[in-house]
């Protein structure tokens, strides 16, 4: 059985250049303008759905594996970490980013497979993208250069039993994009290399 992941939510608006936007929930975020698209530069960190219900958060392991068993959408800070939550945003699972109440700021989406190829591109191929995405700092190997703006921290992953790993080695980025088999196609940044 493959094991599932959860992912940092980064949102696209495409074809428009901002510098910022501003989340329901009244906090800031700096945008990136990378080809045609903008990208949140920042990782999303809201505890509600935009209708104003919370998004249930999992305080350790165990209450992150029961969302999964309850199929609830869940939230989670960095490690468990109230203090990692504050700077580097908030971890999501799928059914969170995926929830018709939505998170993502008014007139953003979670991005699609083709959204993230896109991007890569617009960066000169996948290969040339993993530097240029990634943030100049944080990153326990291999550093990037940031060149594009858009940060890629390392912040890890955790998976549907609740283990979290990968933290200054790994970063990893939701799309909405399912496979036929109910997966969901995913970016990550980690081992040079920007990948699905």
């Amino acid at each position: 059985m493959m094991r599932k992941a959860t992912f940092l939510a980064l949102f696209l608006l495409p074809f428009l250049a901002q510098s910022q936007v501003t989340d329901h929930e009244g906090r800031t975020y700096k945008t990136v303008k990378i080809g045609n698209q903008t990208w949140m530069a920042e990782n999303l960190n809201v505890i509600t759905f935009r209708n104003g219900d919370t998004i249930p958060a999992a305080y350790d392991e165990e209450e992150w594996a029961l969302g999964g068993v309850f199929f609830m959408p869940a939230r989670m800070d960095i490690d468990f970490d109230e203090e990692n939550g504050q700077f580097f945003g908030k971890l999501y699972n799928y059914l969170a980013i995926s929830d018709e109440r939505g998170i993502a700021p008014d007139g953003w989406r979670v991005p699609t497979d083709e959204d993230w190829n896109i991007l890569a591109e617009a960066l000169g191929g996948p290969a040339a993208a993993t530097a240029k995405l990634k943030s100049a700092e944080g990153w326990v190997e291999n550093n990037g250069t940031n060149e594009s703006g858009f940060e890629g921290y390392p912040l890890g992953m955790i998976d549907e039993d609740g283990y979290y790993d990968g933290l200054g080695f790994s970063g990893y980025w939701w799309s909405i994009t399912q496979e036929e088999e109910g997966l969901v196609i995913n970016r990550n940044l980690a081992e040079n290399k920007f990948a699905f």
